[in-house]
């Protein structure tokens, strides 16, 4: 480099490289972000096709546990009909973790100890809820949390499609 001509370009080609880099970056990580929302739209749209046309809620409930444990990493995942026994924590429907009157920060704080419920709702009446126990490795995002309230609602509409809640 002889000229100021010189450096000039190589500082121009320094820059333009930089650019090109973090736009490639970005397009990377909006790719990531495509084909997990079109994941998620698919698992819903999914549910909502098998509580339309399940003949068994149980069909519904047996999928959608299937679905939370995926989506939310989940060690294990059951479903309870009936009643409310006790107060673990709760998965609400804006995808935060209540604790008793408060809300937990999972996304700093983690998962709480113990099950997390998710609470199904038909025609605004509580059908039953899932019993969530958080698996290892990092907090789902909140679009996954909310992924997984929709398909509890889907559930919910399954239950109440089905008529009275079973006993046990």
């Amino acid at each position: 480099m002889d000229t100021s001509a010189d450096v000039e370009t190589a500082v121009l080609l320094l820059v333009v490289g930089l650019i090109v880099s973090q736009l490639a970056a970005r397009a990377r990580r909006l790719e990531v972000i495509t084909v997990t929302d079109a994941d998620h739209l698919r698992r819903i749209h999914e549910t909502a096709g098998l509580a339309q046309s399940a003949k068994s809620s149980d069909t519904v409930v047996d999928h959608v546990r299937g679905q939370l444990t995926e989506v939310l990493g989940l060690r294990a995942c059951r479903f309870e009909y009936g009643t409310l026994m006790g107060r673990p924590p709760r998965l609400e429907q804006d995808g935060n973790i209540a604790v008793g009157r408060r809300h937990r920060d999972v996304d700093i704080d983690g998962w709480p100890d113990g099950e997390i419920e998710l609470r199904t709702y038909g025609n605004g009446h509580y059908l039953g809820r899932f019993m969530l126990t958080p698996g290892p490795g990092p907090v789902p995002p909140l679009r996954a949390r909310l992924v997984a309230v929709t398909l509890a609602d889907q559930t919910g509409a399954a239950l109440d499609a089905a008529g009275p809640v079973k006993d046990g």
